[in-house]
């Protein structure tokens, strides 16, 4: 019966002593270092041109695309992109030209009219001209006449004189008429021929070409949202095309309303690329909007669009590229560090678990800035000194540090 004792109580020291040696080995320790405090936030984001060519449809248009490059084709200069239908401003067109036509042969019709009437006065001129020689010529046979045939003769000169101040006063009636006449179907032939130049423009207008070189990126509709595509309707300045300028580059975000509320104008940020691995970038804030959007339809969760600027980079991405966005919003240098998680709360104090030998002390600390992973202490650590990532078991502290 002793025996069996005996077997028994070493077996329970063995056990003993295999779980003290196993909570050992699973405290995990981490060594007190001086380094950089950094409290960063990780956002996604999307590169985008700081510039870009906008090309949209026409002023006072209303159309249907017949044709549209596809998306993310390069394009020279002069090249078409995109060609739209206007039946209303065909029709104005084909209108006004007929409108055109129509007075050009009125003027014509008009001047002919007044010549033939200039023509027929200057005849009936010539006519009492002669007719007024001819009583000065019978005038001579006055002398040997009656009184009476006298006076007709008299008569017969005054009513020519008389006819003589008719027909220059109205060819001087007829010259105003004509001038005044053809001035005003001229003014309407003028004002045709400049509203048919016009609407011959916005007809040209509607086959449109690249101002440059470069790509070229779809818009999407106003109306579904999407890219648009070739049966779309358009109307007045809407954005068809844009054409980025990749020389310059920047990085929009869409920040949640707790990471919004912490970054702040000119915090540093660093980007890294999906589609280019090896490529690094560098920037920093520069603009961001108060307003935020719902994450989705009568959603309550809100994003708010922060913009980076991309100051330097080994490569400059394209546009469309989805950026991973490290946003530093604060950062020490040469300071103590620790994970967050090897700091606990005892009596309202902080404090770690400094390894002693074996056993490890629990000593209270001061903490500084902190980020969701590490926090400064600004006091109670040395360089040099190793912490438990885990709380000990209370048979391995050994006592406390005030």
């Amino acid at each position: 019966m002793e025996r069996y004792v005996i077997l028994w109580m070493l077996t329970f020291l063995l056990l003993v002593c295999s779980c003290n040696k196993s909570n050992k080995e699973k405290i995990s320790t981490y060594p007190v270092l001086t380094s950089n405090f950094e409290n960063t936030l990780v956002i996604d984001g999307v590169a985008e041109p700081v510039r870009y060519t906008t090309i949209a449809c026409p002023s006072n248009v209303d159309a249907i695309i017949t044709f549209l490059i596809d998306d993310g084709t390069y394009v020279n200069e002069g090249d078409v992109v995109c060609i739209l239908e206007d039946n209303d401003r065909k029709t104005l067109h084909d209108n006004l030209a007929m409108q055109l036509e129509t007075a050009v042969a009125e003027l014509s019709k008009v001047k002919a009219d007044l010549q033939m009437q200039y023509a027929l006065l200057e005849a009936q001129v010539k006519n009492n001209k002669a007719d007024t020689e001819i009583a000065q010529l019978d005038s001579l046979q006055l002398h040997f006449a009656t009184p009476t045939q006298k006076r007709i003769k008299e008569l017969e000169l005054e009513r020519a004189l008389i006819e003589k101040n008719k027909f220059e006063k109205k060819l001087e009636a007829l010259e105003i008429i004509n001038q005044s006449e053809v001035r005003k179907l001229e003014l309407n032939i003028q004002q045709l021929t400049n509203r048919l130049a016009s609407a011959k423009t916005i007809l040209d207008g509607l086959t449109i070409r690249s101002p440059r070189k470069g790509l070229t990126v779809v818009s999407n509709s106003r109306m579904t949202g999407e890219k648009l595509k070739v049966g779309d309707n358009v109307w007045n300045n809407m954005p068809l095309i844009t054409m980025p300028e990749v020389s310059e580059m920047k990085v929009k975000m869409m920040a949640g309303e707790v990471d919004f509320r912490q970054i702040n104008e000119n915090d540093s940020v660093s980007f890294s690329f999906d589609a280019m691995p090896n490529n690094v970038a560098y920037g920093k804030i520069t603009k961001k909007l108060p307003v935020g959007q719902p994450y989705k339809r009568d959603s309550k969760v809100k994003f708010f669009e922060v913009e980076a600027s991309v100051d330097s980079a080994l490569q400059l991405p394209e546009p469309g590229f989805t950026a991973n966005c490290r946003v530093f919003i604060k950062q020490i240098r040469d300071t103590i560090v620790v994970p967050q998680i090897a700091i606990y709360e005892e009596d309202s104090l902080k404090v770690v678990y400094v390894k002693k030998k074996n056993k490890y002390e629990m000593r209270p600390i001061t903490t500084g800035l902190s980020s969701s992973k590490e926090a400064i202490v600004s006091d109670g650590l040395k360089p040099g000194e190793v912490i438990a990532l885990i709380k000990p078991p209370p048979s391995m502290v050994r006592g406390k540090t005030k």
